[in-house]
């Protein structure tokens, strides 16, 4: 009730506001019980952690397998079943920053459906995984399975319905771990080796009307972005989101942009006032250093005496 009551709070603020439809909250929605996954918020005074068990409000005591000591004092905990049906208590607790050494460089990062990220340098570029299109083919299976075992309306489903259902379940679940990993063990690399990140503020909901949409969903670029921030705070590194309007079609050496935006088909980017011939989205990550204030002297595969750093300085 909390929740629904702050969701609804926000979201009536929005329209007060006149804010547009694609930036204000959307207004609460019930979800039906047989669509919704059980979860529980409990507040400071609802729990309580006592000889490493977890004691919750009316004498609930669950058995619970920790995955790492918490680094402070919890506040709010939730607790929540997954599509598989395995329960997972989810813990509020102050970070802990860890500095890492300082490298002396920088790099600027562009999100895209081509390559998932492309940067400033080649090493730290992150390609499309596919893991969805690689999955296709054992999720159709399981799609077809369900369908032939469909019970009719207001009937319970059959047990080779539901093992069809959970075998579903479980294939999707493997496919997110692995986007989920991806992200998380680049965002580490690429936070490693510079000390300052330029990363694009990119917003990609508009691609789901796109038809780049499924392509785009399985890049899972907004979990990776995710994880990219909360590893630069995490190791104290200093991170600039870069506002993405007209970054493809202004030339970063020369500060110049063309009169009409790029199809996507043209990946190569060619300056009509300096000349210059790049490819399109490393024109874009070096913008994103220009427009962050950094040096791009700092990144890789840019001369310390080009235009940029005269631009930037």
């Amino acid at each position: 009730i909390r929740d629904f009551g702050r969701s609804r709070a926000k979201a009536l603020k929005d329209i007060a506001e006149r804010l547009p439809v694609r930036q204000r909250a959307g207004m609460p929605r019930f979800k039906k019980q047989n669509l919704a996954h059980p979860s529980l918020n409990y507040t400071r005074r609802g729990f309580g952690i006592k000889d490493g068990r977890l004691h919750l409000a009316g004498g609930i005591v669950p058995t619970v397998v920790w995955s790492r000591d918490l680094p402070g004092e919890p506040s709010p905990v939730r607790v929540y079943r997954d599509s598989l049906g395995h329960w997972y208590c989810s813990f509020v607790a102050p970070a802990q920053v860890q500095p890492l050494p300082e490298t002396g460089r920088v790099i600027g990062i562009d999100w895209g459906v081509t390559q998932t990220a492309t940067t400033t340098s080649d090493d730290h570029d992150l390609p499309h995984p596919e893991y969805g299109k690689k999955a296709q083919t054992k999720l159709g299976r399981y799609d077809k399975m369900m369908a032939r075992r469909k019970p009719a309306k207001g009937q319970p489903g059959s047990q080779g319905y539901r093992q069809a259902k959970k075998l579903r379940a479980k294939q999707y679940k493997k496919v997110a771990r692995q986007r989920e990993d991806t992200g998380r063990k680049w965002a580490k690399r690429v936070v490693r080796d510079h000390d300052a990140l330029a990363v694009e503020d990119f917003k990609p909901t508009f691609l789901a009307k796109s038809s780049m949409a499924r392509k785009a969903a399985d890049a899972a670029i907004g979990a990776t972005q995710r994880a990219l921030i909360e590893m630069d705070r995490k190791h104290g590194r200093d991170v600039r989101l870069v506002h993405p309007a007209h970054t493809t079609t202004e030339c970063a050496p020369c500060g110049a942009r063309t009169k009409h935006a790029l199809p996507l088909y043209e990946r190569t980017y060619t300056c009509t006032a300096c000349g210059a011939v790049s490819c399109r989205d490393k024109n874009s990550a070096r913008v994103m250093l220009v427009r962050a204030g950094l040096n791009p002297a700092g990144a890789d595969r840019v001369r310390p005496d080009s235009p940029q750093d005269r631009q930037a300085a």
